[in-house]
């Protein structure tokens, strides 16, 4: 059966935005969905949320892990670090460089990135940003993780397809849904 795995971003929890909604529709499709909720939504840790994941959730060739915003970098984190491949990973609003719009940086990343072992241990990456994302996490970002890991890359211009503070409550995210099947 093929497993999801969606993790969540900065002060987010698995009711946030289109969580709940993506979870039903899968789990309507026969997929089994998980949606932690990550130690520290609010002052996150890399290292911790890594850790966590690692801890709680086995992966094989059937997995589908699908991050959202600082969730990324932790998926990103996890493929450097397990010992199979995973099916595909959808990295939404995701990043791997600090974060210049935020006035104290970006505390959930790391200087430097295998990207040659993550590459390995996926079989497809997809990878979606928006031209007018108002964290940073835009198509620049999105265009770091391409050339690094190949794959596909989506630019739109839906923000950061989920954000209270911007008022983005991306309650659904059908364009997703048709990524996963």
């Amino acid at each position: 059966m093929k497993n999801v795995i969606v993790v969540h971003g900065y002060g987010e929890t698995p009711e946030s935005y289109w969580y709940p909604w993506l979870k039903k529709e899968l789990e309507q499709k026969g997929y089994s969905v998980t949606i932690p909720l990550l130690p520290n939504t609010n002052e996150p840790t890399l290292k911790e949320q890594t850790d966590f994941v690692l801890k709680n959730f086995e992966f094989n060739e059937d997995t589908i892990l699908i991050g959202h915003s600082s969730g990324c970098p932790v998926i990103l984190a996890v493929l450097e670090k397990i010992p199979t491949v995973v099916s595909k990973v959808i990295l939404v609003a995701g990043y791997t460089t600090k974060l210049t719009t935020l006035a104290e940086g970006t505390k959930n990343i790391k200087d430097s990135w295998d990207f040659k072992t993550i590459k390995k241990h996926c079989k497809e990456f997809i990878f979606i940003n928006a031209d007018n994302d108002p964290w940073g996490c835009n198509e620049t970002q999105g265009e770091l993780m391409h050339e690094e890991l190949g794959g596909s890359l989506i630019i739109n211009h839906e923000g950061h397809m989920g954000s209270d503070t911007y008022k983005q409550p991306y309650k659904q995210f059908p364009f997703l849904l048709t990524l996963i099947d």
